[in-house]
Order: C-alpha cells, then sequence, then structure tokens
C-alpha cells in the first residue's frame, strides 16, 4: 500500500468519525432541546407535606391580606429583549439579549379559582396536578434602564461614566427600589425570593415557576424572577443560552446589589435551577469578592440568606476551585445541593462537556476530604433525590411533591437537614437522602414559628 492509499484512507476514517462525532452532538443538542418542555403553565403537584390527614397545612393565616387572592403579581427583572405581541403591542420579552434591564410585574391569575379559599383547598390536594393553570394575564414594565456599558470619558487618570449616564442609571435604580420598598412595606415582609431559570426556558417558564415555589412556601416573601435570555433554537441552542449567561452576569451582580440596597429587604433567599446555576453563582462569587476587598461581611453586605442549587449544570471541578476555595459559603446562611445521577439532561451536558456536573454527582462520588470548607462551616447540604430525575426528567424541583417539600421546608423554617423541622435521612455529615415520601409523616404546627430552636 503506497502512502497516498494510506493518507486517503486515514483521512476517511478521521471524516468518517468526525461525521459519527458531529451527528451525536446534534442527536444531543436535539433531544436537550425537548428536556424541560413539559408545560410549566400548570400549579404544580401539591407538595407532600399538605397532603396529610393531620398535621402540616397551607399556612393561609400568616400570608398578609392583600397576597390572599387567585390573581397576584410576580416581579421580575430581565435583560431579554423587549418584543411586544404582534396584535396587541402589549408587553413581552424574547429570547435575544438586550443591553438594558428591565424591571416590572407579571400579573399572574392561578386558574379558574374563583376565591381565596378554593386556592388553599387545591394546595393541599394529591389530586390538583395539572388541575388549574398558570396563566400570566398582564406585563407591567415599570423600569427601562439605560444600555450598558454606560458611555465613559477619561478623566483623572481613569475611565468613568459620563455625568448624565450615571444620573440617568441612579435614577433607574432608585425607580426600582421605590417600587420594591412600597411593595414590602404594604405586606409588611422582610425578605425577597429570586428565582433563577435554566437553559431552554422562556419568559414565562421563570414567572410560572417562582409562581409555583413562592405560593407554595406560604407567600412569605416579595417574589422576584431574574429572567436571563435564554430559549434560544436550533441545534446549537445549548451553546447559545451558555454564551447568553455569561452575558448576564454583570446584569445579574446590578440586580442583586441593588436588591441589597434596599432598606426593608433583611434577607434575600435565591432558588436557581439548571444552568441557571451558574449564571448566579459567578455573579454572586464576584459580589462576594468585592465585599470582602471593602472590607465587609459578605452575608451582611449582599444579605444573602438561603441558596437553593436545583439541578445545578455547573462543572463540579469549576464549582470546587471557584467556590469552595473561595470560602464561597461564607455569603450565606445555608446552600442546599439537590443532586440525581439519573437527570438524563445532565447526563447529557456530561457528554458535552466531558465533565462531572455538580447536579449528577452521587453521594458516593464525594468524601469530605474534597469538601473540607464545606465540613468546618457545616452550611453546605448535598441532597440525593431518589428517582427524580429518571427519563430526562430535569424539573423534578417543582414537579416532584417530595422535592417541593424540602424547598418549601427550607424557606418556611430555615432549618437544617436531619432536624425535626427537614427530616431528610442523613448518610454522612453534609450529605443527605430524600426519598419519594418525604417528609414520611406529619409535621408539628409550629412551622413558621421564629422563636423555635433550629
Amino acid at each position: 500500500m503506497n502512502s497516498n492509499t494510506e493518507t486517503a484512507m486515514t483521512w476517511s476514517c478521521s471524516i468518517r468519525r468526525l461525521s459519527t462525532n458531529l451527528l451525536i452532538l446534534v442527536l444531543c443538542f436535539a433531544l436537550v432541546g425537548c428536556i424541560g418542555r413539559r408545560s410549566t403553565n400548570f400549579l404544580a403537584p401539591a407538595p407532600n407535606l399538605y397532603t396529610f390527614e393531620t398535621g402540616s397545612t397551607y399556612p393561609d393565616a400568616a400570608v398578609p391580606s392583600q397576597l390572599r387572592d387567585t390573581t397576584t403579581e410576580i416581579f421580575y427583572l430581565t435583560d431579554r429583549n423587549p418584543e411586544p405581541e404582534a396584535t396587541t403591542g402589549a408587553t413581552a420579552y424574547g429570547d435575544d439579549r438586550s443591553n438594558s434591564m428591565a424591571f416590572g410585574a407579571s400579573v399572574v391569575e392561578y386558574g379558574d379559582m374563583q376565591t381565596w379559599p378554593e386556592l388553599v383547598e387545591l394546595t393541599q390536594s394529591q389530586r390538583n396536578q395539572n388541575a388549574t393553570r398558570i396563566e400570566i394575564k398582564q406585563i407591567n414594565e415599570f423600569v427601562r434602564f439605560p444600555d450598558t456599558p454606560l458611555p465613559f470619558l477619561q478623566g483623572g487618570g481613569r475611565l468613568q461614566a459620563t455625568e448624565v449616564a450615571q444620573s440617568d442609571y441612579a435614577r433607574s435604580t432608585n425607580e426600582m427600589r421605590g417600587e420594591i420598598s412600597r411593595r414590602l412595606r404594604s405586606y409588611g415582609l422582610n425578605r425577597v425570593l429570586v428565582y433563577v431559570h435554566g437553559f431552554n426556558n422562556e419568559f414565562s417558564d421563570s414567572v410560572n415557576t417562582l409562581a409555583n415555589i413562592w405560593h407554595y412556601s406560604g407567600r412569605l416573601s416579595l417574589p422576584i424572577t431574574f429572567s436571563w435570555p435564554a430559549g434560544n433554537d436550533g441545534p446549537l441552542a445549548y451553546f447559545r443560552d451558555i454564551e447568553s449567561g455569561e452575558f448576564s452576569v454583570f446584569h445579574a451582580k446590578e440586580f442583586l446589589r441593588i436588591l441589597a440596597s434596599v432598606p426593608e429587604v433583611d434577607r434575600i433567599d435565591i432558588v436557581a435551577h439548571s444552568r441557571g446555576s451558574v449564571v448566579m453563582t459567578t455573579a454572586l462569587r464576584e459580589l462576594l469578592i468585592e465585599a470582602r476587598a471593602a472590607g465587609k461581611n459578605p452575608r451582611k453586605a449582599m444579605k444573602t440568606g438561603i441558596l437553593v442549587l436545583a439541578a445545578p449544570d455547573l462543572d463540579f471541578g469549576v464549582a470546587r476551585q471557584r467556590l469552595v476555595a473561595e470560602r464561597f459559603v461564607d455569603a450565606f446562611d445555608q446552600i442546599n445541593v439537590y443532586t440525581n445521577p439519573n437527570d438524563g439532561a445532565l447526563r447529557i451536558s456530561r457528554i458535552i462537556g466531558n465533565a462531572t456536573r455538580l447536579g449528577g454527582i452521587d453521594p458516593e462520588m464525594l468524601t469530605m476530604a474534597n469538601l473540607e470548607d464545606v465540613r468546618e462551616r457545616k452550611r453546605v447540604n448535598i441532597i440525593h433525590v431518589e428517582g427524580g430525575g429518571a427519563q430526562l426528567g430535569h424539573a423534578y424541583f417543582r414537579e416532584n411533591p417530595a422535592v417541593m417539600s424540602d424547598i418549601v421546608l427550607t424557606l418556611r423554617t430555615r432549618a437544617r437537614p436531619g432536624l425535626p423541622f427537614r427530616p431528610l435521612e442523613t448518610v454522612r455529615e453534609g450529605f443527605y437522602t430524600l426519598h419519594q415520601s418525604y417528609p414520611a409523616e406529619p409535621l408539628p404546627e409550629v412551622l413558621d414559628r421564629p422563636d423555635v430552636d433550629r
């Protein structure tokens, strides 16, 4: 066989391998594009917590009177490009990026429920799946920020935004801060609940998902979703969404800074799902470094409380080097990471990235030697969800009544796992198993009492 023939055969094999790999990638992308596209337009299954015949019930008496309604506001901050509806011209947001942030409220209606007691009854029913829709009836944009980066000039040996640009941006910031302050004072609340969606989500998905989490957790906080421009189309949509997440990190930091600057805000709790965990932890990490550099206590400066990472599509090695090594946990009361090695979406993400995903780890993969920082602070909880991610299920945090129960208990009681108010099975220090029947038995009727030892 001459050299020309060998070269031709080598090229032929290379082309076949390349074609096979491309086909696998295209199939993966197509499959990923279908993941998590179950409708978010329905009230999620009732948490196990509320479906016992006796014991814990929905805390409707503790809900602020103004919020006891089947129609309510879910607030948002987004850097999605505005796309008014074609027929009505109503406010709407697409999947493209916007250089400016928008703050507003979505008016959400919980289906055909005519009265608050009807909704409470459905909230405690095992037969409520797909029983009522969650619909966005109206979107009201309150504040449109100037484009970033702001125009700047060189002066005093450094670059700085022009005086006009700074003034316009400060005005928008004050308007947003004022809207949040008024709502908190009106409702008698001091906490904010932030939700950050993942890959392949539209604006409505983020609003509807937060409407579920906020409602089931007792409506004891102001709900604000951070909706970044995910939901791109095509076989390379996953990569486009990754880049859009990187684009949104600066806006996520600005969002969190504004929240922390509101005097009425005492704690900011955050639930981040899938790829949204990368956007939010990146922003939080940079703010943490900024606070330390200024000589401030990160938790006090950022007002951060509980962080929930649900099925995080976050490279495990990157998480250890960028988060654990930076003592990321110092900025939170506790961090709960929900994992499932059967999560099909994260399996595909692992293939694409050739790296283990934090949300796909098994407790047996880890030792406390890997997470020495976790052991010392005892504020990071790795929670293995049994059966929660089978059949490519990636949205189990909202669809699984056991997982939703634990998220609700975390936000309502602020208790750590393994205690009577969060009876997760302890595998070893820092690691827990969440069974499908969780919490398995009724809990005491004192969940929301602030004087109970957690």
